[in-house]
């Protein structure tokens, strides 16, 4: 059976500038593309020429027209937007790509647009937009708590709500900071500077201090929402397996008319002292498959930081399902101990 020819696709670019923006600082993503399809790739000006079979050539073209594309909505091309592309180009997926990348949520002060980067922050966008409550649980740098306030900026924007509530439980991730100084507000930004970063991108320093001077932005210690109902407003809960069971029970339940909440959190990160039941963990199995409220749980594959977060967590992972079955053995050895032990001092007794 005769082989198929090579064939050659071209992606013509605008400037150099868009150039370097698809190929990386010394070609590092064209390095990428030719590690993932068999193809080679040959940057000549104003045009990137690919050259291998037809499958592999057109493949590695069409992720790289879809990240041209992103590039020209404004969007800066990194090495997360390009492995993930070429991910879902193998995994059969690639048709998704356009859609992924062209779902602007909203276009933040400096002019940025903020977009899903993974098809598991789409199903959490959208799963926000549809549930009075959703639970976003995943490893650190999946986004949950930037698109959480995202949400909440277009929802302020377009009037759905009228102000945003910020609120996270004091734990320290195994240090004491002791008393801080200050008032209510100082002693809480040091907890909730995650959120502040957040908003102050979004919406720009100035807008952001206009907000948070008329308590548009609320910021409100978990343990002073008792007694609250909260309406027309768009509440986030960060850290939240950090939680208790009662606080989380507490929580749930302040929610009013036209109100809409976001609770995120790392179930790989609880900071409870050992004993006590992470609220967040019981929520999720409790409230699983309740009308009104959405679940979605983010995978490593949906961090967007460096390669090495990921390859971090996926590691930390693996260390706690080894721990986690390790100790299932020593706890079924010593119960089949137990009963070996009971048997055999029911034998003696029988004996005597």
């Amino acid at each position: 059976m005769r082989e198929k020819e090579p064939v050659e696709k071209v992606i013509y670019f605008e400037d150099q500038k868009e150039a370097y923006s698809l190929l990386g600082g010394r070609d590092e993503f064209i390095r990428v593309f030719q590690e993932n399809f068999d193809c080679q790739m040959v940057s000549r000006g104003d045009r990137l020429e690919i050259l291998g079979a037809p499958e592999e050539a057109g493949a590695a073209a069409h992720v790289l027209e879809e990240l041209q594309y992103l590039y020209r909505q404004g969007t800066q091309i990194t090495m997360h937007e390009v492995r993930y592309g070429i991910q879902l180009e193998k995994r059969g997926e690639g048709e998704v790509l356009h859609k992924l990348f062209s779902d602007t949520i909203l276009v933040t002060a400096k002019g940025r647009h903020v977009r899903p980067k993974t098809l598991g922050q789409r199903v959490y966008l959208e799963a926000i937009r549809r549930n009075s409550i959703t639970f976003g649980i995943g490893p650190a740098g999946t986004g949950k708590t930037y698109l959480a306030v995202v949400m909440a900026v277009a929802a302020l924007r377009t009037k759905e709500v009228n102000k945003i509530i910020l609120t996270r439980p004091a734990v320290e991730a195994g240090e004491r900071l002791g008393f801080l100084p200050g008032d209510l507000q100082d002693k809480v930004d040091p907890y909730l500077r995650p959120l502040y970063d957040a908003l102050q991108d979004i919406l720009g320093l100035d807008m952001y201090q206009k907000f948070m001077a008329r308590g548009i932005i609320e910021i409100a210690p978990l343990a002073y929402m008792r007694g609250r109902t909260l309406e027309d407003a768009f509440i986030i809960l960060d850290e939240a397996q950090n939680t208790t069971d009662k606080q989380m029970k507490m929580f749930l339940t302040r929610l009013g008319f036209g109100s809409r909440m976001v609770v995120t959190g790392d179930l790989g990160q609880v900071d409870l002292p050992r004993g006590v039941t992470s609220g967040l963990r019981q929520a999720s199995e409790i409230l699983d498959g309740v009308e009104g409220i959405g679940i979605v749980r983010l995978a490593p594959l949906d961090v967007i930081r460096h390669d090495v977060v990921t390859r971090i967590v996926k590691a930390y992972g693996a260390y706690e399902e080894q721990q986690k079955k390790q100790r299932e053995q020593r706890q079924a050895r010593r119960r089949r101990q137990y009963g070996e032990r009971a048997e055999a001092a029911a034998e003696s007794e029988v004996k005597a």
